[in-house]
């Protein structure tokens, strides 16, 4: 015992929060070491906030709560895509976290167990707490009454929350994009940007999508700790992340309209050099044919005698020039 009471000595600050919530009483903090005589499966909840905790007290915890050696594996385990999983003593829910820091995302994994009298969040690489949800907790007493699996749903709620506000700041930066590009068109450091961005939102499009039918699996699928009355919330959350994923694809279809919209501009512009170039040659092919002949040296050639033959041949020449010029402009080619 004397090995357990220095894990959980070591892991105060893993420990974002360990408290009783009773219907009618205040909140009660409750150290880790009596956890599992602090459980009140009738009337309330027991709930522990960990952030990137060792192997060690989370084998602790499990023991204490009762979880078999599958389980606790898989809770000690880091995930990297969102699951469920349903155990005797609890269900697992993992969730990948989204958070934007100068337009760039970072991702983490919440790990939420719910069980009969109890609820585990784990959080890894995510900065973000789940104070508000707890103050709802205290300042509303109603809602210890629906059970751990409620609670789950209002944080998996939260986190689509913050899902739409990380987007939403990935939405200021794909319109500054289209606003300067109207503006001045795209650079070659601009394109380099574009895409880093566009596949930035196909990472966040992967990582939330299958949140989804997770949801909408919680919703519809008889599980041990999930309640009939709460299911309908879940189902709420999935409509919430389907809506999360179709402004995803908004945000890369505007990046892609951007990119083609840029390669079609320098397309454009090519082109429009290719014809300068061409119409140049033309003209200049008129006075380059005249020399050429002249460089001959032949000696029958009638106007070579004539006195008005270099003027005349000259004024052929420009006049020539100036109706191929006159033509190409027409044609807006120069």
């Amino acid at each position: 015992m004397a090995g357990d009471s220095a894990v959980f000595e070591a892991a105060d600050k893993a420990v974002i929060a360990s408290v009783l919530y009773r219907s009618g009483r205040a909140p009660e903090k409750v150290p880790l070491d009596r956890i599992d005589a602090s459980l009140d499966t009738s009337s309330g909840l027991l709930w522990v906030g960990l952030k990137d905790p060792e192997p060690a007290l989370l084998e602790q915890l499990g023991g204490q709560l009762g979880f078999s050696r599958k389980a606790l594996e898989e809770v000690i385990s880091p995930h990297r895509r969102p699951k469920v999983v349903e155990y005797e003593e609890m269900t697992l829910i993992v969730a990948i976290t989204v958070e934007v820091e100068n337009l760039k995302p970072s991702f983490g994994d919440t790990q939420i167990l719910i069980g009969k009298g109890f609820l585990l969040t784990i959080r890894r690489g995510a900065t973000a707490t789940h104070h508000e949800l707890r103050e709802l907790l205290e300042n509303s007493p109603e809602f210890l009454g629906r059970g751990s699996d409620y609670v789950a749903s209002a944080l998996l709620d939260l986190l689509v929350d913050r899902y739409v506000a990380a987007l939403s700041r990935l939405e200021t930066a794909v319109e500054g994009i289209e606003q300067q590009f109207l503006l001045r068109g795209f650079r070659e450091s601009d394109i380099r940007r574009l895409y880093r961005q566009r596949r930035d939102l196909l990472r966040i499009h992967t990582a939330i999508a299958p949140m989804a039918e997770i949801c909408r699996r919680l919703s519809r699928v008889e599980m041990r700790h999930i309640d009939a009355d709460s299911r309908g919330y879940f189902g709420e959350v999935a409509d919430r992340i389907l809506r999360a994923n179709e402004f995803i694809n908004s945000l890369r279809e505007a990046l892609a309209f951007a990119f083609e919209a840029s390669l079609m501009i320098g397309q454009t512009q090519q082109t429009d050099t290719t014809r300068k170039l061409a119409a140049w040659a033309a003209i200049l092919a008129v006075p380059t044919a005249v020399a050429g002949v002249y460089g001959m040296n032949f000696r029958v050639m009638p106007e070579l005698n004539w006195f008005y033959g270099y003027p005349a041949i000259m004024g052929l020449t420009f006049a020539a020039c100036g109706v191929l010029y006159w033509k190409f402009k027409k044609a807006k080619w120069l």
